[in-house]
């Protein structure tokens, strides 16, 4: 999905049209959906399984990006990756949370260490191509929330809350339980 306003805004008639013309001349063996980015906001509140990849200028992308933080339960859930070209056999990207900085917990260890680990695990897998040690570190996240261990921001009645440093701790622990049970 095209994530645009072409509706009301000059700059989303320029997106569309220069995302159709790379559709048409580079992946034209993908579906490609045009979308204002309120309907968007409103499809991925009532629809979230629709979408596979939005595609979105930064302004558009913080809104989206929030508003599919609350669909995980937190922003502290949630990695990304922008990737620029491969040349030579490497690209350039740069892996974060979602989230930013979150000054306002600065220092209180509740933030949710989440997005980083599964921010880290993207670059394992999409710039040093290691399919394995990515799985690992998925799978010993998702062991870890399944055991019931919450940070602040996603606890939840009947599970138990940890910090910062906890979390990360369970899922270290978690990742040297499952590396040596392969």
């Amino acid at each position: 999905h095209s994530v645009e306003k072409a509706n009301v805004m000059e700059s989303g008639i320029l997106w569309r049209e220069e995302i159709t013309k790379l559709h048409s001349s580079k992946f034209n063996e993908m579906t490609l959906h045009h979308m204002y980015a309120d309907n968007c906001a409103m499809q991925l509140v009532k629809n979230p399984k629709q979408f596979d990849v939005i595609l979105t200028g930064n302004l558009f992308g913080d809104i989206l990006s929030d508003i599919s933080a609350e669909l995980t339960g937190s922003l502290g859930m949630l990695p990304s990756a922008s990737l620029g070209n491969i040349q030579n056999g490497k690209r350039k990207a740069l892996y974060e949370p979602v989230h930013g900085s979150a000054p306002d917990i600065a220092g209180k260890n509740i933030a949710n260490p989440i997005a980083m680990i599964l921010s880290f695990s993207m670059l394992i897998d999409l710039s040093c191509n290691n399919k394995k040690l990515t799985n690992l570190i998925d799978l010993s996240v998702e062991k870890t929330l399944e055991k019931g261990f919450r940070t602040l921001d996603i606890m939840q009645p009947g599970k138990t809350q940890v910090s910062t440093i906890e979390m990360g701790e369970l899922i270290s622990k978690e990742i040297k339980s499952l590396s040596n049970s392969l």
